[in-house]
């Protein structure tokens, strides 16, 4: 195992750093997709940017989870990349309707 698993195994146990870590796991999640979808593609983040014409820089924010990218980015990150945006709520526990 790599040190940084071993370290976050063990920082998992304290609740305030579990608090901190669950509270990131959309942007983690959002992050993940966005990688995974220019891989996919086959493009570099500079040839990312240049097809949605902004720069390398907001692509590696986005993709590093730095920034809340609007709707629209989004869409047109999914048009360059090929791919279709799906958006879904999922609730945080059961509820009855």
């Amino acid at each position: 195992m790599s040190k940084i698993h071993d370290l976050h195994t063990k920082w998992m146990e304290n609740p305030e750093y579990r608090k901190e870590y669950e509270a990131l796991a959309d942007a983690f999640s959002l992050a993940e997709a966005l990688i995974k979808a220019r891989l996919q593609a086959g493009l570099t983040q500079k040839e990312l940017a240049q097809r949605m014409n902004t720069t390398q820089s907001v692509i590696a924010r986005m993709e590093g989870g730095r920034v809340k990218p609007s709707i629209r980015t989004l869409e047109r990150f999914a048009k360059s990349t090929g791919v279709r945006m799906k958006i879904s709520f999922i609730p945080d526990s059961p509820v009855n309707l």
